[in-house]
């Protein structure tokens, strides 16, 4: 009995802290995808980026903060992410976001 309260409450707050993030309340409405470097296909280069980004009220990318990637697949979706565009909010949202390369 107890086990299952603390399964209950685990859920509960697992549920809440994903409630409080704000994360999933932004929508991009400009999503440029990332165009894979002719440098990565020759070197058949595959990853992933992990990019943490600041989005504004005014739904523009403020800050960006890479969390892994390869530098070459890094600046590709740098570039990508300068074109994005969110709608707009009262408050700035933190989002984190992972791209895939593959050829």
């Amino acid at each position: 009995m107890r086990l299952r309260r603390l399964a209950y409450a685990a859920i509960l707050l697992s549920a809440l802290a994903t409630t409080l993030s704000g994360q999933e309340a932004r929508k991009a409405i400009v999503k440029i995808t990332p165009r894979y470097p002719e440098i990565a296909k020759h070197l058949s280069l595959v990853g992933t980026v992990k990019v943490e980004i600041v989005i504004g009220p005014d739904g523009k990318i403020k800050n960006t903060n890479v969390m892994g990637g390869h530098p070459i697949l890094i600046t590709a979706t740098l570039d990508a992410l300068k074109e994005w565009k969110y709608e707009p909010s009262k408050t700035e949202t933190v989002a984190t976001l992972t791209f895939d390369f593959r050829p």
